[in-house]
């Protein structure tokens, strides 16, 4: 049997991706000597929100994913931001790999709502490991699962993912409308000769602000 282990090196954004995408460098040593002809490698990447400190400032981000500042003993809890893959080639020893991190910015995703709220500081991640390794040995092929224990820590800076959606989406977000929804936005946009969505949601707003300013209850 295969004795694995795997560190992060680091992890930046990917300035030559099609979609915005972080790169994580591991390092895997395998320590019996075996010839490893490949693995095919899954990866699980969860955030562990209990494991850093919140400014006041951050709190109105976190209010719809854990409640207000008193409920956090209790809502701070380890949740998962994505799962990945790659294909790791053959080596002996140790080797470096790349391990590819697709990112969205959708705002109905907990974990894109979560790190737009952080200001600064770093985001504690845990990165579980699994998957199948091929090993090479006189006999022919072997077949054995990576150990289901395997798992790496790393401390993502905030600014590298600020940097990485500044890169794709620059001053911008998106957030996904039920059709009926972006039908009635698309009639208000058009019936008030608006030139943008945003001012259509501009409109909206400055009307509501109204409404709450002169309801004689609030």
């Amino acid at each position: 049997m295969t004795e694995l282990a795997f560190a992060v090196l680091d992890i930046q954004p990917e300035p030559y991706a099609a979609a915005p995408q972080l790169t994580a460098r591991l390092r895997l040593t395998e320590a019996t000597g075996a010839v490893v002809h490949a693995i095919a490698l899954r990866c699980q990447v969860r955030i562990l929100p209990q494991r850093r400190g919140y400014t006041a400032g951050e709190e109105p981000g976190l209010l719809d994913l854990f409640g207000d500042r008193g409920r956090w003993p209790n809502t701070l809890k380890s949740f998962l931001w994505m799962q990945c893959s790659t294909v790791v080639q053959g080596f002996t020893g140790e080797t470096e790999i790349e391990l590819p991190l697709p990112c969205t910015f959708d705002f109905d995703v907990a974990a894109s709502k979560y790190l737009h709220a952080l200001h600064d500081g770093e985001i504690p991640l845990e990165l579980l490991f699994s998957g199948t390794v091929f090993t090479r040995g006189q006999t022919g092929f072997g077949v054995e699962p990576v150990p289901w224990d395997l798992e790496a820590s790393y401390r993502l800076p905030v600014e590298a993912w600020r940097l990485l959606m500044d890169q794709y989406f620059p001053n911008a977000g998106w957030i996904r409308l039920d059709r009926n929804v972006l039908a009635a936005l698309a009639q208000y946009k058009s019936a008030r000769g608006l030139t943008s969505w945003e001012a259509a949601v501009e409109g909206l707003l400055a009307g509501a602000a109204a409404d709450v300013a002169g309801d004689p209850l609030r």
